[in-house]
């Protein structure tokens, strides 16, 4: 799941744009009463597809992706031989299956990241551990040396005010994530004369960095980098102490990457009514995305394969989709919807997505039909509700989760199409009513190991994996038989 476009999100210890909670006492009622309306009709292959699809069955197709991406460079960047790997591995049994399976070829602007080097060299020397932003403008061929400032006023620097009592001409300069988005807090550090900018990533998991992007590309003027929150608030101390000097080597150039979605469609049911289940199958180059997002990959293959058997009860077409990019800005999500000509929008009646199923501190998320500004198409809130049911009628609590633009349903909202899901979470933190609902750990990241080396099988955890592919195969069976509810087509 990627970081939302370079927008920080909000203070860590309250909520994010990851997790905004609005689901009531009366929406859950609502959700058990729809779902208990439905005709059983319309409910037989849902509920034999969640009986069907298990954690278990799901987790022999996460080893294996598992397996070709350490085995091939230890991530999934779209175009690397890991993602080939993974996407063959799923080709292979869906073509089995009975699936028609076609590769959406495109390519899409990328970053090749050539250094990101750094180092304190007074007043006591040792290494750091910047992660350079996406098309960043780089350091000086040999580095950049230079001093290291603080912003005087707020310390997330989004205003020129915030360094009006300091020169921090030619030197760099450190400030927090939050409050604006990272292209804005360096164009304010370029206006003001930095010649670098550290960004404090400012997270409970104090080893954690993450590597954010210039949106747009175009706006990028300085070296730009995130430091974990450990090493961020080492320096600050040091500052506050005397000089600080440090050295940067932090180099990428623009490139083009090809790469392709994977698309496998059902033989049978409506191409007019059709629907979609994607997931993204691309990592960072961070670590090796098993949670986030080979989980939800490996229960949609799950999903799809049990489904196969079924095939004269397919009423509306389902297609499977297994998104490249979407750590690069959901390039792959988008370039499928921008390439849907009116009519096939039209005839998309809903699009399914999941992020994260498998996170360790996970909350039980699903998405609330809405947008950041309330809105969203008409038939999202209908999805919502329809799963909320789905998990009220086992007793499993749940969350909302707004429509953020932060997976591969933005494209499909922005297109007007009605779309929902579930997501365990990454970075948002857990709260105390969180932990008496979900159980975990109050305090910590839904998912320590979010965008890190350690999101491996053992970041899995498999209870929440087992419970959300179970609601995503049920949603996927019960849209195949009718979209009634969505749409007014059964």
């Amino acid at each position: 799941m990627r970081k939302m476009s370079g927008r920080i999100r909000l203070r860590r210890r309250h909520f994010t744009w990851k997790g905004l909670v609005v689901l009531t006492a009366a929406a859950l009622l609502g959700a058990q009463a729809i779902s208990a309306a439905a005709d059983p009709g319309d409910r037989a292959l849902a509920d034999r597809l969640a009986n069907e699809v298990s954690g278990d069955g799901a987790w022999q197709h996460l080893t294996a992706i598992s397996g070709v991406t350490m085995a091939l460079g230890g991530n999934r960047l779209s175009g690397s031989p890991a993602y080939e790997a993974s996407a063959q591995y799923l080709a292979a049994r869906l073509t089995a299956a009975g699936y028609q399976v076609t590769r959406q070829q495109f390519s899409f602007p990328d970053y090749d990241i050539q250094a990101e080097t750094g180092s304190v060299t007074a007043p006591q020397a040792r290494p750091l551990h910047p992660v350079i932003a996406r098309f960043s403008r780089p350091t000086p061929n040999g580095g950049l040396n230079a001093a290291l400032s603080l912003p005087t006023g707020k310390d997330t620097g989004c205003s020129a005010d915030d360094y009006a009592n300091s020169d921090v001409r030619g030197k760099i300069v450190l400030v927090r994530v939050g409050d604006c988005f990272i292209t804005q807090k360096q164009l304010v550090a370029a206006e003001v004369g930095a010649a670098a900018m550290l960004m404090n990533g400012d997270t409970p998991n104090p080893t954690l960095n993450l590597r954010y992007r210039m949106v747009p590309p175009t706006d990028a003027r300085i070296p730009t980098a995130t430091l974990a929150r450990g090493e961020a608030e080492q320096l600050i101390g040091e500052v506050a102490a005397g000089p600080v000097q440090l050295t940067l080597d932090l180099r990428g150039a623009e490139i083009q990457t090809n790469t392709f979605n994977l698309i496998a469609d059902t033989p049978t049911g409506r191409a007019d009514n059709m629907i979609v289940v994607g997931a993204h199958l691309d990592s960072v180059d961070t670590g090796p995305g098993i949670n986030d997002n080979g989980s939800v990959a490996a229960v949609n293959l799950e999903t799809a394969l049990r489904l196969a058997p079924y095939r004269d009860q397919v009423r509306n077409k389902v297609r499977f989709a297994w998104w490249a990019a979407e750590e690069k800005g959901l390039a792959g999500s988008q370039f499928y919807v921008d390439r849907l000509s009116p009519e096939q929008r039209k005839n998309t009646a809903l699009y399914l997505n999941a992020e994260m199923i498998g996170s360790p501190n996970f909350a039980r998320q699903v998405y609330n039909g809405k947008t950041a500004n309330g809105q969203g198409p008409a038939g999202s809130d209908q999805i919502s509700a329809l799963i909320n049911g789905y998990f009220a009628e086992r007793n499993l609590p749940t969350v909302g989760l707004i429509l953020d633009g932060r997976s591969d349903h933005s494209p499909f909202i922005d297109a007007g199409i009605p779309a929902g899901g579930v997501n365990g979470g990454a970075d948002t933190v857990k709260k105390a009513d969180w932990v008496q609902m979900f159980g975990g750990v109050e305090g910590e990241m839904l998912d320590r190991c979010y965008h890190q080396a350690c999101d491996n099988l053992d970041n899995i955890n498999r209870t929440s994996f087992d419970q959300f592919g179970r609601a995503l195969a049920w949603a996927t069976g019960r849209f195949a038989v009718s979209t009634e509810d969505i749409n007014g087509v059964r």
